[in-house]
């Protein structure tokens, strides 16, 4: 990705000697753009031209440092369109910049941001499909949630919802039905429902041969207008249930808290050292949950391994769940996070409690070995994985890949550690790094971080354990309405299981958001999947598949 060639004459150096990254790049962007300022909650921002996105975007990731895409938000005003594309910095993710592009209603066009960051490639097919704006430029702009066949857009002002909807038998033509190449050609549909997919995943997967050619994920089976409801519902009571559903790998208490970071920023809201312990705790547990099922599953994917490494994966699932229940009541939808804090303490008696936790932790050692012996050190897994669905370390920061897929590949990023929040800087872990960038990698990154999880969740017991009975507050004291400032925007994220989930709100004033945006981790891995496998068999795209841990209820929303 080449930036334009105007970056290149003699313009006004950035300065970052007396002043953050942000405040330097918005400095020379005015110089040099003549951008105006703009201010978000969380960071600073600046609203640009519709047809200075790549230029812009090409400074700030060339010259400025921000290498990081992590989301674009897309909406409608009264009196204009507006794209909002969140930026960051893999070396130091407090480091944010909100570029802000507003289009006129009679014209909703920008320059797409996809030549310069390609991850976001499918957040503009996003806006496009619901919202309605059009991203000049685009390699690929078409729906991306719904069939291309959909008239209107759900999320524009405008979209008559008593519009009968038409899927003719056309929409699923031979996409490459007219393919010119020597040799045969041959268009595998792999999914939507295949267990290989993990959820309602479908694969349009073009072969020369045995080799993949190309890869065209197909999402939207599963699409619940997750936002849509958030929007519905008041910041306080009503929308906190809703995370856990994002993810049914077992992450959901890790969702809770992206909401619950970003509301806590917007209103101001402090949460108590003590609950601040219980979310730590909770939170590795449900990460422990996703990574036992994704390690299972993946035995089950490349080596058939149902009898021995799924089931223990399950077997071990069980005990932290039954850790998970005895302290949010559920086992999987737990609705126990709460704006300020956690909805009850630790149950009683707290001492068998605490147990439970020691004893789980003491003997897991010997459980990661048995994993070790199954998984890593099997000569035919290692066939499967070993310098197979390569992800190159610019590749990955290219699509905006996170969590164990980006740290697979080398990129030492995470948001516990490198945006710090709840207790885990004042814990000892260590972030897991891999720099090979296959399917093994990925594999050592989440069966390590099991280990890390697990030292996290030792300490946060012991401190629970002995913290004085009159300090135990559980939750702040939090106004049982919210009102945001009218026009008031946050994006927040935390590192979940799969990595960077992050939200975007914008508040109207009113108790419930205006705008409420979701970025999960797997939407942009699923995103660099054809990046992992052109060239590969078929056996190779599986193993790369299983290796991202998709979900699709984040994908999808």
């Amino acid at each position: 990705m080449q930036p334009s060639s105007d970056l290149h004459t003699e313009q006004p150096s950035l300065d970052v000697s007396a002043k953050t990254t942000a405040e330097a790049a918005i400095d020379a962007l005015e110089s040099r753009f003549g951008v105006s300022r703009d201010d978000h909650r969380h960071a600073p921002g600046v609203v640009i031209r519709p047809d200075a996105v790549q230029d812009v975007l090409g400074f700030l990731r060339t010259e400025a440092g921000f290498d990081h895409l992590s989301c674009a938000t897309a909406q409608q005003y009264a009196d204009r369109y507006e794209t909002i594309y969140h930026m960051k910095r893999y070396d130091d993710p407090t480091e944010e910049l909100s570029v802000v592009v507003p289009a006129p209603l009679d014209d909703p066009t920008i320059e797409s941001a996809a030549p310069v960051f390609p991850t976001a490639g499918w957040h503009e097919r996003e806006a496009y499909d619901l919202i309605g704006i059009e991203y000049e430029g685009h390699p690929d702009l078409r729906r991306l949630l719904l069939p291309e066949t959909w008239q209107g857009h759900p999320l524009s002002q405008e979209y008559d919802q008593d519009r009968p909807q038409i899927v003719p038998y056309t929409e699923n033509v031979n996409p490459v039905q007219d393919d010119e190449r020597d040799g045969d050609t041959l268009l595998l549909n792999i999914g939507p429902h295949h267990p290989a997919t993990h959820g309602v995943l479908h694969l349009e997967v073009t072969l020369d041969g045995e080799q993949v050619v190309d890869v065209d994920p197909d999402i939207g089976y599963i699409h619940r207008c997750e936002e849509q409801m958030c929007q519905s519902k008041t910041y306080r009571h009503q929308i906190m249930p809703y995370p856990d559903r994002w993810d049914w790998g077992g992450a959901g208490l890790l969702n809770e808290w992206a909401y619950a970071r970003t509301a806590e920023r917007l209103a101001d809201i402090d949460v108590p050292e003590y609950a601040q312990v219980v979310r730590t705790m909770a939170a590795e547990l449900s990460r422990m949950l996703s990574h036992f099922l994704a390690v299972g599953a993946y035995a089950l994917d490349v080596i058939g391994d149902f009898t021995a490494t799924f089931m223990y994966a399950i077997k071990d699932r069980e005990r932290v769940q039954n850790i998970l229940e005895d302290l949010t009541g559920q086992r999987l939808m737990f609705n126990y996070f709460r704006l300020g804090g956690v909805v009850w303490d630790l149950p009683e008696p707290r001492e068998e409690f605490v147990t439970k936790i020691y004893d789980f932790v003491d003997d897991l050692p010997q459980r990661l070995a048995e994993y070790h012996d199954l998984l890593t050190g099997n000569e035919v897994l290692q066939i499967r994985t070993v310098d197979t669905g390569v992800l190159p370390t610019e590749t990955a920061k290219a699509y905006g890949c996170t969590g164990p897929v980006a740290r697979g590949s080398g990129v030492d990023y995470d948001l516990r550690r490198d945006d710090s929040y709840g207790y885990y800087d004042e814990l000892e872990w260590d972030v897991v790094t891999q720099a090979d960038g296959d399917n093994f990698a990925r594999l050592l990154v989440r069966l390590r971080e099991i280990e890390q999880s697990a030292r996290i969740v030792e300490q946060c017991a012991e401190l629970l354990e002995d913290w004085p009975d009159d300090e135990r507050e559980i939750q702040a004291n939090v106004p049982r309405t919210l009102k945001p400032d009218d026009d008031a925007e946050i994006y927040r994220a935390v590192e979940a299981a799969k990595g960077e989930l992050g939200i975007y709100i914008r508040a109207d004033g009113t108790d419930s958001p205006a705008r409420f945006k979701i970025r999960g981790p797997s939407f942009s891995h699923l995103q660099a999947l054809p990046e992992m496998t052109r060239g590969g068999y078929i056996p190779d795209l599986i193993a790369t598949l299983g290796s991202l841990d998709t979900i699709m209820g984040e994908v999808d929303r």
